[in-house]
């Protein structure tokens, strides 16, 4: 094993995919929707959700958050949990709307810490969730952990396989890279394509991932 696994994992990675210029998100406000609508869906069923609204003009915080809560559940169902969800995007926007006046620039430009426990009293917006909005939305320097980050660390025993304390494996990655917010986006992405295509939950394909050489 490399002395700093992380940093080979990520060359290896950038390397084998190249960039890969993500979150999905043409403005702030669409990723941080679309961050609360990926909870327990994939994108594709995000985008299906978010396409209609975009087109009607309706990709506003202020469209949104004014918008009958039966509405927006609605116009969010082919995201599934669409009631739930919601709830969820309601609760945030009044966070918004309370907190910062309503003002998306304000929220967005809060001290990182104070915006991540702010979003974090959010009812529905947990640990993943409220980094994403962090890192792609607000451009801060937070690393995103999720299922496939666990996925990757866990059968390159670099955590073990029963780990669950998010901020544990999010402090692998802070310690062990510099503290830069292209990268951590750049990494995360990586991590996703890596866990899509290799790094599968059953049948994976060991041999032919970039990563075979760290089982070696």
């Amino acid at each position: 094993m490399p002395d700093n696994p992380i940093q080979e994992i990520y060359t290896l990675l950038f390397n084998f995919f190249g960039p890969q210029n993500w979150w999905p998100g043409e403005t702030p406000f669409e990723v941080m929707v679309g961050a609360v609508l990926t909870q327990n869906t994939s994108w594709t069923n995000v985008e299906k959700a978010l396409a209609p609204i975009k087109k009607e003009g309706l990709l506003t915080f202020e469209a949104l958050e004014s918008m009958p809560h039966a509405l927006l559940a609605e116009k969010i169902r082919p995201c599934g949990y669409f009631n739930l969800k919601a709830d969820r995007l309601k609760n945030l926007f009044s966070l918004i709307r309370t907190n910062y006046h309503a003002d998306l620039d304000l929220f967005l430009s809060d001290e990182t810490q104070a915006l991540r426990q702010a979003l974090l009293s959010v009812k529905g917006i947990g640990p993943e969730t409220a980094d994403s909005i962090l890192l792609y939305a607000a451009q801060k320097p937070v690393f995103v952990v999720d299922a496939y980050t666990h996925r990757v660390l866990a059968r390159h025993r670099i955590i073990a396989e029963d780990e669950e304390d998010y901020h544990q494996i999010q402090e692998i990655f802070l310690g062990s890279l510099p503290c830069d917010t292209q990268l951590f986006n750049e990494y995360h992405a990586l991590l996703v394509q890596a866990g899509k295509n290799f790094c599968k939950k059953s049948n994976p394909r060991c041999p032919d991932c970039p990563l075979a050489p760290l089982l070696a």
